[in-house]
């Protein structure tokens, strides 16, 4: 190889080193931040190649959400009872300047700084209510009160919290079976309170029905003594017109009910005298149509 040509391949070489320090790329699924001696000097990087000084520094972070997981820690309630609650956050960088500046791009930095927010956050919501009041209420409803106030505090720090969830809500074994002996007992005084305004209700009920039904029959009683009167009336004038009408006829006619209901039964004795008007019929058939 001749001696001329090798300044030209150093000098090729140290053009395409340069070249290839001075190319980064960024995936659609990241942030970066181009920083010189320290200072940010670009962020808005779209995906694809981007040029840069050999000696400037690029700084990648995850643009996704990111669900970071808590252990289960211990808070205290309203009425000094402790629980211990495990839950999980879901955040993603939402500034990156801010998130660089805040804590330098590290992921696991910013996790710790955000799991401290929410746990501030949750220790005062846990202490505004007694173990009752959370145990009874849904879960969206424990950390609904601390997430405006934390995501607040978070976006200092370029990230947005997208949620804040509540896994699970445990009590320290020493002191399980305590509480549930309790909240047994409260039950059953809220139950035995019901069951005592049910049974003032029914009777109060029963009493009303009574009486309704008390008015009802003695009203229907009234009304069917005035008809049945009514009816009597009635039938005693028709068999008084009928006896006006023909008097021997209804005599005769009384006679053969008479003798129906008195005649032919079985072991039965009927004591009459021979001349005895109830026999006039018998004695002289023709006696009725004279």
């Amino acid at each position: 190889m001749p001696k001329s040509a090798v300044p030209i391949l150093v000098a090729a070489a140290v053009v395409l080193l340069a070249a290839l320090t001075s190319l980064f790329a960024v995936n659609e699924n990241e942030f970066a931040i181009r920083t010189e001696f320290g200072a940010i000097v670009g962020t808005d990087y779209r995906p694809g190649l981007h040029w840069k000084l050999p000696w400037d520094q690029v700084v990648r972070f995850d643009r996704r959400i990111l669900t970071q997981s808590n252990p289960m820690q211990s808070f205290l309630t309203s009425d000094n009872r402790s629980l211990l609650v495990d839950f999980y956050i879901k955040w993603r960088v939402e500034n990156p300047t801010a998130y660089y500046e805040a804590t330098g791009g590290s992921e696991k930095d910013a996790a710790e700084r955000i799991s401290e927010i929410v746990t501030d956050g949750m220790k005062s919501v846990v202490a505004e209510r007694t173990l009752e009041q959370i145990v009874t209420a849904q879960r969206a409803a424990v950390t609904s009160g601390m997430l405006a106030g934390a995501s607040r505090a978070v976006s200092a720090l370029g990230i947005r919290l997208i949620d804040v969830r509540v896994q699970s809500i445990d009590l320290p074994d020493e002191v399980a079976s305590r509480v549930y002996e309790e909240m047994k007992q409260d039950f059953a005084k809220v139950a035995e309170q019901l069951r005592a305004q049910g049974e003032s209700s029914a009777t109060t009920i029963r009493a009303v029905a009574d009486r309704e039904r008390t008015e009802i029959v003695s009203n229907a009683q009234r009304d069917a003594l005035r008809i049945r009167g009514q009816a009597d009336a009635e039938a005693a004038d028709v068999y008084a017109q009928a006896y006006a009408s023909d008097p021997e006829f209804y005599a005769f006619y009384r006679s053969l009910e008479a003798y129906e209901r008195s005649l032919g039964k079985d072991n039965g004795v009927l004591v009459l005298s021979p001349d005895s008007e109830f026999f006039k019929y018998m004695k002289d058939p023709g006696h009725a149509r004279r």
